[in-house]
């Protein structure tokens, strides 16, 4: 049913590009571009950003740094999909929570998932209980770059954007007819599958999308009885749909479908055991759906922009024997314009958000009936950001959000940004900002639903309060045929009322609690890029953090889960007159502070790691490519990633004689993934006519 599915859905997509072509065009032309492009391209994007602003503009002009990854970016990666791929970016790390289901996240400059703001096409599509599946499942065919911001920008954004803001920007429909194919197999048996069809019909034009992945065999290679990769099965579906106007003012709609159903447990878990005692599994189905559109008018010759997405998210979840079920409703609606005068440009905005949120949990459920009682978040506002242009050499920002909340009192974020350009491609870059965030304990927290821990929640919490600093140098030379660039930056962020898991007071327990003091994110992160045309290619960053907690008349104590030291690094090239591409990649990892149980024999840090990639890309035709690749080269494996698996459900922890120190099972202590080394291949194919 499921190959029948795929086929049905590829024979659509090559029937609507064959009718396409018949009645949108007399003439057809054959596009030999290959679909694996050796021609010169760099990886980060020296042209274009539009994530600062909501235009777009040369990336030299903006006032804050925006890092942009291009296309080739991906297809330089053996990574099957964008999650993957974005560990290859300096300061993002990707952050598994939980051995046995594998849910994730990002760490952006040594702060969690939910402090970053995940966009597609500059929408807001992402919320708390799903900041994961913003970077899953859309085709990497399909994304024409990527803009990843660094530091504040609540001011713009909402107050979400504390750490900073990852844009997946799709490519445009309807330039050309495009019909691309890429198939990817592991030796693990993992199999992606990415179809994806750009096509033009009357005044529409097109950018359809099919993502499909599975793994259904069941690996424990370090023999303690659990899995060790969940298994998975995951399908989505992508349309973005773009409408030529006469006034050509923008008109856009998009829309995405996301299923999957997921799970990892001991090694003979079958769904009849789901939400039992007799065998341990963590078992995720999801459903999803986005839409997210723009639309623009002229009133009294100013353009106005209207922004609005909607998402829902259904996730009907068992850990063990714990049930999580949680719907959310995420509404977003936003208008726009923008005063040019002179040497100044004034944006403006007025912003709509309604979060609907209902679970099984005590988080939803009314302290006089106990019965469910939805919560309803509703917040609105307005903002404005003034770009002033002193002079060749200095340009300043200035903005500030007041936002108003069913619940909380008004906030104000403001953001103040300052460029300085001393001598041409040298460029001095300060932002600063504040903002706040809400926070949903069981949304966000993994740990508070393995069941492995008992929930201890010491107060009503608060929201977290947060101040943002981010200096960055950008440095970009024309060494004959060779470009170079060079990027670095400090960064710092400070935190009232955070709010942070306790997993040291009682092994026990996980105790949430406001802060009764601060907590800093503070480092600097340096990135250096090489390239030399098509024959070379050479790039390495490290961020290096110091990440703490400290309450009132106690020592600092450092985050879990933040190494103080990361590093990426890639270098590659083409052979045989181009025929062929080399790539080999990876990314260093410090010891970092991991929940440990009381007189737990794990170590309290992880050890160093590398884990190494090699990529090989052939050019078999016009329109045919292949590759072939290792995937953690260096077979690099962490120990101990569970505790007493043999007893998940603590039947026989509290026995003195087989567990004299009492441990429980825990799944937390978690560092990196469970995967050897392994063989990767990818078939594409791409046919375009214009």
């Amino acid at each position: 049913m499921k190959s029948f599915f795929v086929f049905i859905c590829s024979a659509f997509f090559f029937y609507s590009a064959k009718s396409s072509h018949v009645y949108a065009e007399k003439k057809i032309f054959i596009d030999t571009t290959p679909f694996i492009n050796l021609q010169y391209e760099s990886d980060t994007l020296q042209d274009i950003v539009v994530s600062g602003n909501f235009r777009t503009i040369k990336k030299s002009n903006s006032l804050i740094p925006i890092e942009s990854y291009s296309a080739a970016f991906l297809k330089r990666q053996i990574e099957p999909d964008i999650w993957s791929s974005l560990s290859r970016v300096n300061g993002v790390l990707p952050q598994t929570s939980c051995q046995v289901c594998f849910t994730s996240s990002f760490r952006l400059n040594g702060l969690d998932g939910p402090y970053t703001l995940v966009l597609i096409d500059g929408m807001p599509i992402v919320s708390a209980l799903s900041s994961v599946y913003g970077l899953t499942g859309l085709p990497q065919s399909l994304i024409k770059r990527i803009e990843v911001i660094k530091g504040p920008a609540s001011a713009l954004y909402g107050s979400e954007a504390v750490a900073g803001v990852i844009n997946l920007i799709t490519k445009d429909p309807g330039k050309k007819t495009e019909l691309s194919l890429v198939h990817t197999s592991s030796s693990y048996l993992e199999r992606t599958t990415d179809i994806g069809l750009n096509f033009k019909i009357g005044k529409a034009a097109s950018l359809l999308g099919l993502h499909h992945f599975m793994m259904d065999k069941r690996w424990d290679i370090n023999d303690d009885g659990f899995t060790d990769i969940p298994l998975q099965h995951r399908i989505s579906l992508f349309n973005k749909l773009n409408f030529e106007r006469r006034s050509g003012l923008p008109a856009m709609f998009a829309w995405r479908y996301f299923y999957e159903d997921r799970w990892g447990g001991e090694i003979n878990w079958q769904k009849k055991y789901r939400g039992g005692e007799d065998v341990y599994g963590e078992s995720i189905f999801t459903n999803r759906f986005e839409g997210i559109g723009r639309y623009g008018w002229k009133i009294a010759d100013r353009l106005i922009e209207a922004d609005f997405s909607y998402n829902y998210h259904k996730q009907d979840s068992y850990y063990g024997n714990v049930s999580y079920d949680a719907s959310q409703h995420t509404t977003f609606g936003q208008l726009r314009t923008e005063w040019v005068k002179k040497k100044m440009r004034i944006l403006s905005g007025i912003p709509f958000r309604m979060i609907r949120y209902d679970d099984n949990t005590p988080a939803t459920a009314s302290a006089q009936t106990g019965a469910t009682a939805p919560s309803t978040s509703i917040s609105s506002g307005i903002f404005s950001q003034l770009e002033w242009d002193a002079g060749k050499k200095m340009s300043f920002l200035g903005g500030m959000r007041l936002e108003f909340h069913n619940v909380h009192r008004p906030v104000i974020s403001h953001r103040f940004g300052f460029k300085y350009t001393p001598a041409e491609n040298h460029v001095f870059r300060f932002s600063s900002g504040n903002g706040f965030r809400l926070v949903n304990l069981f949304t966000e927290e993994h740990a508070a639903l393995t069941g492995s821990r008992t929930i201890v929640i010491t107060e009503s919490i608060r929201p977290e309060l947060s101040t943002n600093y981010h200096l960055n140098y950008t440095n970009f030379q024309n060494l004959g045929s060779a470009l170079l660039s060079i990027d670095a930056g400090l960064f710092y962020t400070r935190f009232t009322n955070r709010i942070l898991p306790d997993f040291d007071t009682n092994p026990n327990l996980i105790i949430y609690s406001n802060l009764d003091g601060v907590a800093v994110s503070r480092g600097l992160s340096f990135q250096i890029d090489y390239n030399l045309g098509d024959l070379f290619r050479w790039n390495t960053g490290f961020t290096w953090m110091d990440v703490f907690q400290r309450e009132k008349e106690k020592e600092k104590t450092n985050i879990i889960y933040t190494p103080p030291f990361s590093a990426t690094y890639g270098i590659g090239g083409s052979l045989f007159k181009k025929k062929i591409e080399l790539d080999i990649t990876g990314t260093t990892t410090s010891p970092m502070r991991l929940p440990v149980l009381e007189d737990d024999f794990r170590p309290e840090y992880s050890p160093w790691y590398t884990l190494l990639h090699l990529q090989i890309s052939l050019q078999l035709n016009q329109n045919l490519g292949f590759k072939a690749g290792v995937r953690n080269l260096l077979n690099f494996l962490p120990i101990h990633p569970i505790m007493r698996p043999f007893d998940p459900f603590d039947r026989a922890a509290d026995n003195p004689v087989t567990n004299p120190n009492g441990y429980t099972f825990d799944t937390s202590y978690s560092y990196a993934p469970l995967m050897s080394r392994r063989l990767v291949f990818s078939l594409s194919y791409r046919l375009s006519k214009k």
